[in-house]
């Protein structure tokens, strides 16, 4: 290993001083390193790997399709597998008539979908309508399209490199949107600054709102107000603008529920994007549901070109894998599993008022923990100390908030959540 490491710096990856351990071995939320310890792994991997490591029902799936045949292309073997994973995801969250666009990782999910959006509108009204309209606090991929059009401007600091896209309205979070009130805090009320956006544009210039319905990696686990996600819609179908839900990190249970939206009624979106939990880190996948009411125009006779997906997009060993993490997903004690999440919540919150953190936020097993400016590199080193390992936050707000996101995989066990939450509260404490 040694003659790999000399040479680590030719690998170009993220810059931030995140932990870099060897890890020989793994099992559930755990990863064994090779000096014999091992770390827990808060973050389920950057947010994908939702059923943890080593999924015996994950390996078997692949096994079995690998013993068939390993990659033919859409094109030139009948997709039968791909189409049993369209099923069943569908089935899954809640969109049985959904149709669904197959792709290789979130950020192109993303892009698919606009062009998919795109695509169905021009159809649909016989013009030429491109706008797509994000939020402040929003992150929608590692594209220079995705970097360009959403809020989260760390990832892409140069204005010249946005190509004149950027945010169209603020989120519905008190970092960027505490001036617009005075002595309360945000609400339903906010949206009209989507309304307003969307006018001041010309709806008919305007393809689709795109949004996350929780905040994910930018402003840690913010979740909107009440009703707010309703009257998005709303808002959009009065001026025949498409909702895209962004729920490439929150999608599959993250938050407790198929998908975060299902948390509040009447804010059904028109096309949902998931990749993480779907994938959940055994292979690269991204999915675009498109709903049965807008769906046909995709196949019209006028449509465009529909966007390239990837030629490993409908790659039969992908969905091999999605099948087994599905497998897995459905296996889980639901009550004991929304237990958990409460038990997850319940201990984070009762570190609000320590001296480092400013606020805990979050549902289900997603947790934004705020901390001090100052604070967050030091914090995550005691709790590496400590045997758990969390992803960072940094984007919200000016000043910028920061903090650690707090998400361990689905199916982490009674004692795994006790761990990480004392071995947290320990770390917090070192530095009050």
């Amino acid at each position: 290993m040694d003659r790999y490491l000399q040479h680590r710096e030719r690998l170009l990856t993220s810059s931030r001083p995140l932990p870099d351990f060897e890890a020989v071995g793994s099992n559930g939320p755990w990863l064994h390193r090779a000096d014999g310890h091992r770390v827990l792994d808060g973050s389920s991997g950057l947010l994908c790997a939702n059923v943890g490591q080593s999924s015996p029902a994950v390996f078997s799936r692949i096994e079995r399709q690998f013993s068939r045949y390993s990659f033919g292309g859409a094109a030139v073997v009948q997709p039968h597998i791909q189409m049993e994973l369209m099923d069943r995801l569908c089935r899954v969250v809640g969109r049985p008539e959904d149709s669904v666009a197959l792709t290789t990782c979130g950020t192109l999910g993303v892009e698919v979908a606009v062009g998919l959006a795109r695509n169905i509108v021009r159809v649909r009204d016989g013009k030429r309508r491109g706008d797509i309209l994000t939020s402040s606090l929003s992150y929608h991929g590692n594209s220079m399209f995705t970097l360009g059009v959403a809020g989260n401007q760390i990832r892409n600091p140069r204005p010249e490199d946005r190509y004149g896209l950027g945010p169209a309205f603020p989120a519905p979070y008190p970092p960027t949107h505490s001036h617009a009130h005075e002595g309360h805090g945000c609400d339903a009320s906010c949206v009209e600054e989507v309304a307003r956006a969307i006018d001041s544009r010309d709806a008919e210039n305007v393809a689709a709102v795109l949004i996350e319905p929780i905040n994910g990696t930018t402003g840690g686990a913010f979740v909107p107000p009440d009703g707010y996600l309703r009257r998005v819609s709303e808002v959009c179908r009065e001026r025949s603008v498409l909702v895209i839900h962004d729920e490439v990190l929150t999608g599959l249970w993250r938050t407790g529920t198929p998908l975060a939206s299902h948390h509040w009624d009447g804010c059904e979106p028109d096309l949902v994007i998931l990749s993480k939990g779907l994938g959940a880190g055994y292979v690269g996948v991204g999915a675009v549901l498109v709903s049965p009411e807008i769906a046909p125009l995709l196949r019209h006779k006028d449509v465009d070109p529909l966007p390239a997906m990837g030629t490993m997009a409908t790659h039969p060993l992908q969905a091999a894998a999605c099948l087994g993490v599905l497998d897995e997903l459905e296996a889980m004690d639901f009550r004991a599993f929304a237990t958990r999440g409460e038990r997850l919540g319940t201990a984070l919150r009762s570190l609000t008022g320590w001296a480092p953190v400013r606020e805990v936020r979050g549902v289900g097993h997603l947790y934004g923990v705020e901390v001090a400016p100052g604070l967050l590199w030091p914090l995550m080193e005691e709790c590496e100390r400590r045997g758990v390992f969390f992803y960072p936050f940094t984007g919200a707000g000016d000043p910028r908030s920061e903090g650690l996101v707090v998400a361990p995989p689905l199916n982490s066990s009674d004692e795994d959540i006790d761990f990480l939450t004392a071995a947290l509260t320990d770390a917090v404490a070192s530095l009050s």
